[in-house]
């Protein structure tokens, strides 16, 4: 998967967690904000071990 489409998918999972916190759904934000530091962090590692 090269960079643009992994920069596209935490962009997507951020806005989805920013649209739940608004809309109320805290639990699911949290869940969607976690997932997105975590895959971040991951891509960030594979691109520094290349």
């Amino acid at each position: 998967m090269n960079n643009l489409k992994k920069d596209i998918i935490i962009g997507l999972i951020f806005i989805a967690g920013i649209a739940s916190f608004i809309s109320g759904q805290f639990i699911i934000s949290t869940v969607l904000f976690a997932s997105t530091a975590i895959y971040s962090n991951i891509v960030m590692r594979v691109k520094t071990n290349s």
